[in-house]
Order: C-alpha cells, then sequence, then structure tokens
C-alpha cells in the first residue's frame, strides 16, 4: 500500500510538469475519458520490466476509490483510527479546468483554463486551538503621574525616561470565545525602576514617610527606588485578522484588569567621592513605605507580530501620607 500512495503522490506532481518533457524522460502517459491521466515514471530499464508485471485494474481496485457525483470530490487515501474514525491522508478535487491534489496540508493545483498548463504549490493553514499557552516578556519604560502631570525636573523625584526600565516576564494563557476575539490571563513577575533624572538626591527611609536627601558630600552618579511585583492579570482581546481571515496582518487591541502584590523594594544610590575616587553603592530598605498591592489597567495594540503595551497603576506608588502621591504609568513592547 505504501508503494501505491508514492506512486500517487508522484502521480499529482507529474500533473504540473510539462507531458513533452516527461515522455522524454522515460515516462508512460496514460489519457482516459475527458481529462484523466496517470503518469508513470520510469528511470531504468529494469523498472520497466517490472512494470509490465503490475495490473492497472487490480490497483484501481485495491484503492477503492470513491467519487462524489456532485462535486468532483475523490477521496484517495484513509487511514482509520482506534475510535472508528478515518483519517484523510490524500484528496483529489477535479473540476473543468483545474485539478488539485492535496497531501496532508500541501495542495498542489493543476490549471488548465489558459492556453499553458500553470501549476502552483498551497500550504494549507493548520487549525487553530480554541485554549493555549504561551510566555511573554513585556520590556518598557516607567514613569508616574502627579496630579495628572509627570513631576518636572525641579522635583527631587522626576523621573529620567531611559534607565527607569519595566521588565516583565508572564505566563499566560488564552481561551477563543468567537472568531477573532479571545480571553487571554495568566500571571507574571514585573520589575519597575524609577530612575531620578537629579542624581545628586537619595531616597532614604525617614522615621514616617520616605525623603530625598540632597547629597552634596558626595559626587552623585545614579539614585533610582525599584520595587517588584507578583501579578495576576486578565485581558479581552480583539485580533481583526483573525477575524477577516487575514492570519496575522490585521490589527490587535487587548485590554483588561491586573493586581499585583509587592516582593520587593530598594532604594539604589550610586556616587563617587569628591576627591575623586571609585564608585560607592548604597542600597536602603525604602520599600517599607511603598504600596503592598498595585491595581490598574492594561491596555495592548498590536500590528503583525508587533505588540505594544501600556499600563497605569490606578492607586498610588507610596502609602497615603508616605510620600509623594504618584501613580505609576509604563509604556512598552511585549515579545
Amino acid at each position: 500500500m505504501a508503494i501505491l500512495f508514492m506512486a500517487l503522490v508522484q502521480t499529482a506532481f507529474g500533473l504540473g510538469s510539462d507531458s513533452k518533457g516527461l515522455a522524454a524522460k522515460d515516462s508512460i502517459i496514460i489519457e482516459y475519458g475527458h481529462s484523466g491521466k496517470i503518469v508513470i515514471l520510469v528511470d531504468n530499464k529494469q523498472d520497466f520490466e517490472k512494470l509490465k508485471a503490475l495490473d492497472v485494474n487490480q490497483i484501481i481496485h485495491e484503492l477503492d476509490l470513491e467519487l462524489d457525483e456532485e462535486t468532483g470530490e475523490l477521496t484517495v487515501v484513509e487511514v482509520g483510527g482506534k475510535d472508528g474514525k478515518s483519517k484523510e491522508i490524500v484528496r483529489v478535487e477535479e473540476g473543468i479546468d483545474e485539478t488539485s491534489v492535496s497531501v496532508g496540508r500541501i495542495k498542489v493545483i493543476v490549471d488548465e483554463s489558459g492556453p499553458t498548463t500553470k501549476v502552483r504549490l498551497e500550504k494549507q493553514k493548520k487549525a487553530e486551538p480554541s485554549f493555549r499557552t504561551y510566555f511573554n516578556v513585556d520590556l518598557g519604560i516607567n514613569n508616574y503621574l502627579e496630579d495628572g502631570q509627570f513631576p518636572t525636573s525641579d522635583t527631587p523625584y522626576a523621573v529620567k525616561g531611559w534607565g527607569s526600565w519595566n521588565v516583565g516576564l508572564n505566563w499566560m494563557a488564552s481561551q477563543r470565545l468567537s472568531k477573532g476575539f479571545y480571553w487571554d490571563f495568566g500571571l507574571g513577575m514585573q520589575w519597575y525602576n524609577f530612575k531620578f533624572e537629579n542624581r545628586d538626591f537619595q531616597a532614604v527611609r525617614g522615621d514616617e514617610t520616605i525623603k530625598f536627601v540632597e547629597r552634596a558630600d558626595v559626587d552623585g552618579f545614579k539614585s533610582k527606588i525599584s520595587a517588584s511585583y507578583l501579578t495576576a492579570m486578565t485581558l479581552l482581546k480583539l485580533d481583526f485578522g483573525k477575524m477577516n481571515d487575514e492570519g496575522d496582518k490585521g490589527l490587535k487591541i487587548a485590554a483588561g484588569p491586573y493586581v499585583g502584590y509587592r516582593i520587593g523594594g530598594r532604594s539604589k544610590y550610586v556616587y563617587r567621592e569628591l576627591d575623586g575616587s571609585g564608585r560607592h553603592k548604597e542600597k536602603l530598605n525604602t520599600g517599607i513605605y511603598l504600596n503592598n498591592f498595585r491595581y490598574g489597567i492594561r491596555g495592548e495594540v498590536g500590528i503583525r507580530r508587533l505588540t505594544f503595551f501600556t499600563t497605569y497603576d490606578l492607586n498610588e506608588l507610596f502609602q497615603d501620607g508616605k510620600g509623594p502621591a504618584l501613580n505609576p504609568i509604563t509604556f512598552g513592547i511585549v515579545f
């Protein structure tokens, strides 16, 4: 049966070649009916001698082909499973001017509608699962809003964009609700860094609040606050490419809430002595004044394989009365 299967596949590809060229390369073309053809390729004389012993009628009888009189579809080979269901391996669709042969997800189409025969190869898309899991990475830049505006440069905690990195590792699941409409949910770890624009100020732990102290005794090199959160999120996603059968070419939008629990938090200050000595680092436990919980809204916009995200915390970075009223906001890319 395996020999018959390979012969049938070779027959399908043979239909897409020029008939005269095949004949010159030791091939036998048998035409029958209006457009039926059987192409037999022979590489050497020994194979030709073995061909004489083959019974074509017996081969066709063993294949047990079933023709759909209305559509012209011909199921060539099927394999039965343990559950009693059969799996189609090869399918031939014959029209007036076009014949196609499908083997798995590969489809060869022979178009004879014009003065010349044209052959094209198509790869059918794999069926999309209704549920899947995946992993992605967020890489973004942090800032925060105070009374709806970014803090100005004259405030000690104004953030410098470059260096205020946000990194997120997310383990996600996606449930397809309908064509192009998905519900995504999962868990992730997010690391927030807020690098101060004015590096002469150091965030320190006061008796009751966080304080931003100007260090005139040293030459400041870097000053920042960092925090890490275990975060759960959920998103409703619209994929217009899937809706319009365009694959990944369409626009994708998503939005949903998130909530996180703080794992760690501290301030870091890097400086040099005024006499020009090497760098020194001070790490202080200022996380005690950070909110233990964060919650907010996440949005995503994507085109093809490029996706941008933004998050906005609805609650403040610091506990009430323990620091300035700052709401973190992040912009970045999803990988």
